[in-house]
């Protein structure tokens, strides 16, 4: 198989680009939060979109290359062709692309940390090692059914408050600030960042419903192998729920009706949950997971300009 891949392409595979609206979206609902509270500050916004996809690209290759390893990753596997299993990139290339991603993901931090002091520096340092120790180190809690919880905080309300949090210390702080300063971390921020945080971990509901047999015969305990179908599919739709019911929340606490742009994704909801809550395969659920990766942005970038809006206007 190593041979009908190029290089490039086996490298684009070992990224998966279609995993990366969990990272963007959270920093683009975070830049909308902050326009709309004239804290908004491109330099910032901008670096925490890059770290964001960086750390994004790390944990991906991270997963890539410890599920190999760990035996998690077998022939049997319905999802996306994983390279270091496949064979397509040697293990110890994946590792180091791993290592020199997060290390691109820190260097790119100390400017983030300049601005928001020792509270980047925690949330920074804890993002690594948390996408390391997924399927990493010795207890990797991704094997042991902590994954949703970390997709939902680290793609969820960390990468939107931090997000708000980083521009609004650029205009309300003075550089590192030691502690969090008044104004820099809002009820708003908080409440902003729950429909990318379920809409994030949707996606990894789905990547697990699609993988739950081979998981369990390779001792991966994830939420869908500890708790069953039922369990997944009932977390799936609370999730979605959730992320549909935040922006009505906002529209009728002073942001105005734009907040409801989101809602004009529902039929797309809709359908991908008649799949997920029908299906096992990965013929079908493969396209759902692209599918909730593509939903994740679009409501990420509807609800970004809602909030954004009436302040543009």
């Amino acid at each position: 198989m190593s041979t009908e891949v190029s290089r490039t392409r086996a490298w684009l595979m070992a990224a998966r680009p279609q995993t990366l609206p969990a990272g963007a979206s959270p920093v683009v609902v975070g830049t909308g939060l902050a326009v709309h509270d004239g804290v908004f500050a491109a330099p910032p916004a901008v670096a925490a979109l890059i770290g964001a996809l960086l750390l994004q690209i790390g944990t991906n290759f991270a997963n890539d290359y410890y599920d190999a390893v760990r035996g998690a990753d077998t022939d049997e596997r319905e999802g996306f062709t994983r390279v270091t299993q496949s064979g397509l990139i040697p293990p110890r290339e994946v590792k180091r692309a791993m290592y020199l991603t997060f290390l691109a993901a820190v260097v790119l931090g100390t400017y983030l940390v300049y601005v928001g002091g020792v509270p980047i520096l925690v949330v920074g340092l804890s993002s690594v090692a948390a996408g390391i120790a997924y399927t990493g180190g010795p207890y990797p809690y991704g094997y042991r059914g902590l994954g949703d919880l970390f997709v939902f905080v680290f793609f969820g309300l960390v990468a939107v408050v931090g997000t708000y949090y980083v521009q609004a210390a650029a205009l309300l702080a003075e550089p590192f600030p030691l502690w969090i300063p008044d104004g820099t971390v809002t009820l708003a921020a908080v409440v902003a960042s729950l429909p990318a945080a379920g809409l994030a971990t949707c996606i990894l509901v789905v990547n697990n419903i699609r993988d739950r047999e081979t998981d369990a015969e390779t001792g991966k305990r994830t939420l869908a192998v500890a708790l069953g179908y039922r369990f997944s599919r009932a977390e799936f739709l609370l999730l979605l729920g959730m992320a549909y019911a935040v922006p009505p929340i906002f529209a009728l606490t002073g942001y105005g009706p734009l907040a409801l742009l989101p809602l004009l994704t529902l039929p797309l909801a809709v359908t991908l949950s008649r799949t997920v809550l029908s299906e096992t395969s990965g013929e079908a659920l493969n396209p759902a997971l692209e599918t909730t990766g593509k939903l994740l942005a679009v409501h990420s970038v509807l609800f970004a300009l809602g909030l954004a809006a009436p302040t543009l206007a």
